[in-house]
């Protein structure tokens, strides 16, 4: 498999997209100088304690307050509170490696017993902010590496369960141990395993290096400050993808580039001439044919072999992806090997747009049923193994007596449609609205009711270019019909802003009258 990052950069934001053969499988935006990213490290502020919740509010300097429950403080949350009360300024700092660790906190715990309004607190972006919510906060900090993730105010070694040999976990148990520091922790990446000693041994020690750094900010910060930043999406990607599958990454931006060569010198030096800089005139996504396969990201209908599509709908509480074979059943005599056709097809494209569209929350997949208990098993087994590259949390149920197969995927950023695309505000979703022919007749009912009941004299009608067009349209137009019989002054201005049926009404001080 040949893997390409194309990296596309404007001023505003730099899009990403992995391609994997040439297809393309996974789609970031970073929006440039926006901050808060997963993995960020801030000193915050809490603002508001929530007791029904056991949770509270947190400034961090977003424009919503981030929210952190109680099991986000970690078990460690004494020690780290301690650290950070030493790094005031006037006070002395305490070293985590030298320092004996506070007793754990309570699994059952309130948390008000532990923040109060007003505490200044050490915390990490667990989840960028959705929607209407905030970010989602951790105080249980810990620090990625390519190889590593660091853990402070512990002392366990974890490995990745995809390592299987007993050989290789005992190296790498050997190696982390003989270079962390007393009170750090780490959790070992799959990475590590073809990693040399030497290479675990930095990242490690340059992790533990930027630990020190972010604690030294918080003595020249005042909350809310951010203290660490996650390197940009692009080395993110880099960091926890980069192998000998990657062909080529290519970027338009000269900054960009470089900093990208410098990174996989430092982590991969034999990779470091796969980076390529774009300077063609056709635009990058056009030159590498992901322009075409970006549109489909917002499409509702994607298209399938011979006539077979998927249909993806998106709720509050869910997304539903609903499977069609179109017209392929007419031709086919086994109904049974049509479905299951149809149905491995559209499992790979179902963990391929779950990837690109970062779709998280309940997935609810409708394939077309199924007879046979192996067929069911077969696309079950089928299912897990596409999903296994998607480095998303989840979790697959074998499909139900209904053919429906439920996935409950791990989200920590905004679904890139959301992004894009917002709720008409005419029809407010439905597809539906009144029918314009009875739109003179509303508009008449309510300046009729406002002209006899209330006894108003003076009426602003605020209408679509269109709708203002035809009631003005003529010398004996339908205002003027209007305003004699009601016995008012009427005047109708155009609003470009308006929806075909939106009307307001305006008193002479432009105040609402409905």
């Amino acid at each position: 498999m040949n893997r390409e990052l194309v990296i596309n950069v404007t001023p505003t934001e730099m899009s990403i997209a992995l391609c994997e053969d040439k297809v393309l499988v996974e789609l970031n935006k970073e929006q440039c100088q926006t901050g808060f990213a997963v993995g960020d490290i801030y000193l915050g502020k809490v603002r508001k304690i929530m007791p029904g919740l056991n949770a509270a509010f947190v400034n961090i300097g977003h424009e919503k307050d981030a929210f952190i429950h109680y099991l986000d403080l970690g078990s460690q949350f004494l020690s780290l509170e301690r650290v950070v009360a030493s790094r005031q300024p006037g006070k002395r700092g305490v070293k985590v490696e030298s320092m004996k660790l506070e007793p754990a906190i309570e699994k059952s715990g309130k948390i008000a017993s532990y923040l109060q309004v007003g505490q200044t607190v050490m915390v990490q972006v667990a989840k960028e902010a959705i929607s209407t919510k905030g970010p989602r906060l951790t105080s249980d900090i810990s620090l990625a590496g390519r190889n590593v993730v660091l853990v402070p105010f512990t002392s366990k070694i974890f490995i990745s369960q995809k390592i299987r040999s007993n050989e290789a976990k005992k190296r790498l148990r050997r190696i982390a141990s003989g270079v962390l520091p007393k009170n750090f922790g780490v959790i070992i990446r799959t990475a590590a395993a073809s990693a040399q000693d030497v290479d675990i041994e930095h990242d490690i020690l340059s992790l533990v290096e930027k630990w020190n750094e972010t604690l030294s900010k918080i003595r020249k910060s005042q909350a809310p400050a951010l203290l660490m930043s996650e390197m940009s999406r692009a080395n993110t990607i880099i960091r926890d993808s980069l192998n000998s599958t990657f062909s080529q990454i290519t970027v338009d931006d000269e900054k960009i580039y470089r900093e990208i060569k410098n990174y996989i010198k430092v982590i991969d030096p034999q990779l470091e001439k796969i980076v390529k800089l774009y300077k063609g005139t056709v635009p990058i996504f056009d030159n590498f044919d992901i322009s075409k396969q970006i549109k489909s990201l917002f499409a509702k209908y994607v298209s399938l072999k011979r006539g077979a599509y998927l249909i993806i709908e998106h709720t509050e509480a869910m997304n539903v992806i609903d499977v069609n074979s179109g017209n392929r059943t007419k031709a086919e005599v086994n109904q049974e090997e049509t479905a299951m056709e149809v149905n491995l097809a559209a499992a790979k494209e179902v963990a391929r747009q779950l990837r690109l569209r970062d779709l998280g929350g309940i997935v609810i997949i409708d394939f077309i049923d199924l007879h046979k208990a192996q067929n069911r098993q077969l696309l079950f087994d089928e299912m897990s193994k596409l999903m296994a590259t998607d480095k998303a949390k989840h979790t697959i149920l074998p499909l139900t007596k209904f053919g429906l197969m439920q996935i409950t995927r791990q989200r920590v950023r905004p679904v890139a449609v959301q992004d894009v695309t917002d709720v008409c505000p005419t029809c407010n979703g439905t597809g539906r609205i009144e029918p314009t022919i009875l739109l003179d007749k509303k508009i008449e009912n309510q300046i009729q009711f406002l002209a006899e009941d209330r006894g108003v004299k003076y009426v602003e009608l605020r209408v679509s270019p269109y709708v203002a067009s035809y009631l003005c349209r003529g010398l004996l137009s339908i205002r003027r019909r209007w305003a004699w019989r009601y016995k008012l002054s009427l005047k109708v201005v155009a609003d470009q802003s308006l929806g075909m049926v939106d009307v307001k009404y305006l008193g002479r001080k432009g105040e609402l009258l409905l």
